[in-house]
């Protein structure tokens, strides 16, 4: 019994030494290292309410490692929350992941961000500067066009 044992021990132990090597980022994949962040099709609907407004936008991320976002700043609010919807009904989480090699795409209907305590009210045509943060990667500013209170992206979101 004892000599059958032996080879399965070595290959065990093999397979763990094996399991230790080769992802010294430990990205899981390997290649692209550390997240990679870049925002696109930002936009805030022009709120119709004088005290809230939305915003939606895509967080691309290149590289090999999740991030996540953690909060957001705007200085026509007094704060900026971020909101996760689910089965139709929504709620504020502390933050939202962007998957290595993925996106998070912000949406009419899905998840936004949640312009609360406006000190003014943007209008259409302006543009609103928020301030990303995130988890692991520097913070980055946005410019986000105010568009109609009915627009809807040929991209979807």
């Amino acid at each position: 019994m004892r000599r059958r044992l032996a080879p399965a021990a070595l290959v065990i132990a093999g397979a763990l030494a094996l399991a230790g090597c080769g992802d010294p980022d430990g990205d899981g994949g390997g290649s692209g290292g550390a997240a990679e962040l870049s925002v696109g099709s930002a936009y805030m609907p022009q709120p119709v309410s004088d005290e809230m407004a939305a915003g939606f936008l895509t967080v691309t991320n290149k590289g090999g490692t999740a991030d996540e976002l953690t909060s957001v700043s705007s200085d026509i609010a007094g704060q900026v929350t971020v909101h996760e919807t689910t089965g139709g009904a929504m709620r504020e989480v502390e933050s939202l992941t962007i998957p290595a090699h993925g996106e998070l795409v912000l949406r009419t209907g899905g998840d936004h961000l949640m312009f609360e305590q406006l000190k003014r009210k943007p209008k259409e045509g302006q543009t609103v500067t928020v301030e990303l943060r995130f988890a692991h990667s520097d913070p980055v500013e946005v410019q986000m066009p105010v568009k109609a209170a009915t627009y809807t992206p040929t991209t979807g979101h």
